[in-house]
């Protein structure tokens, strides 16, 4: 490779350039293409609707929901939203730009709430902390002679999981209940092309080729390498990746987002990766979820990649949830949560009852926050004993973010119906080959994922 220095390119451009009269466009200058695009990438921000259901949603009001949910003081941001709201009523797209960096400003900005709860637990910052605090049990050897099998189906109970819940995502409860007559399986005909199963598969090349020298800044290396979009925690992570700023600073910094469900929609394959050892499966949880997500964010991640990592050695769903719950810090938010969940699913018969609980406690959290999430995903495989079908129809029935729940769960069911796998309504739609939109892994088999998480098992 010829090597050259980046000043000396610089001035070999001006230096080798052909001069030619050039009669320009208004147009040049503007680069209206390129203001378009942003423009409607800031009015999206205001309102957009999920891709695979249609569920409205807004990410601006999410930030400053997010950030309250984080104890900060968010009046001066909530002033600004009721100006850029009324902006975007009327398609004033010069005030809306205005209001829209007026509000990140003031949310990067925001005073502590003292008096707020979320300041009554301890804030982890790093993993070392959070395995001091943690109680994490043994490694359990796991049976190499059923493992392929178990990872086969996690895998695909997983995407089917997570085909299933894109038709629901972003739906309350309510409204899956008036306006959905059967959700017991595939609304429309399923497709695993969504944001949930990519930056698994990021991971998943990135612990297959480092093996255990795996850390944070290698991971995000193959974030900015193949993966072309994101939105929320996810998108701001990139765009920090790309300015120059690795983990844990590209999750933390700018990013309102940082205790949403994106890391905790990834941590399965955490737990595929280290089956029986939950502090391993941990650690790598960590490691990927502190690209995009901070504290509770992280260890939503961490939560369900214990769950997973059990599920191999493991047959009892509930055991699993409680001893997952136990690992997990005292001080932490987080354990509060799932704890809350499993509080309320001892006491109550009736998974719907458990819903409605918990619903009420955690109203003032966004549908995509970690936290009402993980509460039904808690639900659900408590009250779905380990069937497949059943786990899944709760999922679909609690709404909110239904295909990362599902996910998740799918995975986790999945791998404790190894033996005898999933009904032919759920694989027969979605065959053995799925589109991503992973660069270079447009296309990929469920069998290639099983090698890769197989073989990626052997580097630790």
């Amino acid at each position: 490779m010829i090597k050259i220095k980046a000043w000396k390119y610089s001035k070999e451009l001006v230096n080798d350039a052909k001069g030619h009269i050039v009669i320009e466009k208004d147009e040049d200058w503007k680069q209206s293409d390129s203001q378009k695009y942003e423009m409607n990438k800031i009015r999206t921000i205001w309102f957009s609707k999920a891709p695979g259901s249609g569920a409205p949603s807004s990410l601006i009001s999410g930030a400053i929901q997010a950030t309250e949910n984080m104890g900060m003081d968010v009046r001066e941001a909530e002033e600004y939203f009721q100006k850029g709201k009324i902006a975007y009523d009327n398609k004033d797209n010069t005030n809306l730009m205005r209001y829209t960096v007026k509000i990140f400003q003031s949310l990067n900005n925001a005073e502590k709430n003292p008096k707020h709860k979320y300041w009554n637990y301890k804030i982890y910052e790093s993993w070392k902390e959070f395995k001091d605090n943690s109680k994490f049990p043994n490694k359990k050897n796991v049976n190499l002679e059923i493992l392929d099998n178990q990872i086969y189906w996690g895998w695909m109970g997983q995407i089917c999981g997570g085909s299933y819940g894109t038709a629901l995502e972003g739906y309350s409860r309510e409204t899956i209940k008036r306006d959905f007559q059967d959700i017991n399986g595939y609304l429309k005909p399923p497709s695993a092309y969504n944001d949930d199963i990519t930056f698994e598969i990021a991971f998943l090349l990135s612990k297959y080729k480092y093996g255990k020298d795996l850390d944070s800044e290698k991971i995000s290396g193959n974030w900015t390498a193949l993966i072309p979009y994101a939105w929320s925690a996810e998108d701001i992570a990139l765009k920090n990746l790309l300015l120059g700023k690795l983990p844990p600073l590209s999750g933390k910094d700018n990013n309102p987002y940082r205790e949403w469900i994106g890391a905790q929609m990834r941590g399965a394959i955490c737990g595929m990766v280290a089956p029986g050892d939950p502090l391993e499966a941990a650690r790598l949880a960590w490691l990927d979820g502190q690209i995009s997500h901070y504290n509770n964010g992280i260890i939503g991640e961490v939560f369900n990649a214990i769950m997973t990592s059990l599920a191999f050695v493991e047959s009892d769903i509930r055991k699993i949830i409680k001893d997952t719950i136990e690992i997990l810090p005292e001080d932490s938010q987080y354990k509060s949560v799932v704890k809350f969940a499993l509080d309320t699913c001892e006491k109550v018969e009736d998974p719907e009852e458990a819903f409605i609980i918990c619903e009420k406690e955690f109203e003032r959290y966004n549908l995509v926050h970690s936290y009402p999430n993980a509460a039904i995903e808690v639900i659900s495989l408590w009250f779905g004993e380990g069937d497949y079908n059943k786990t899944i129809y709760l999922v679909g029935l609690a709404g909110l973010d239904v295909d990362c729940n599902a996910g998740q769960v799918g995975n986790i069911v999945g791998v404790l119906n190894s033996k005898s796998g999933l009904e032919e309504k759920w694989t027969e739609p979605i065959g053995y080959q799925f589109k991503t939109y992973v660069r270079n892994y447009e296309i990929i088999t469920i069998d290639e994922l099983v090698k890769l998480t197989k073989e990626s098992i052997n580097k630790i």
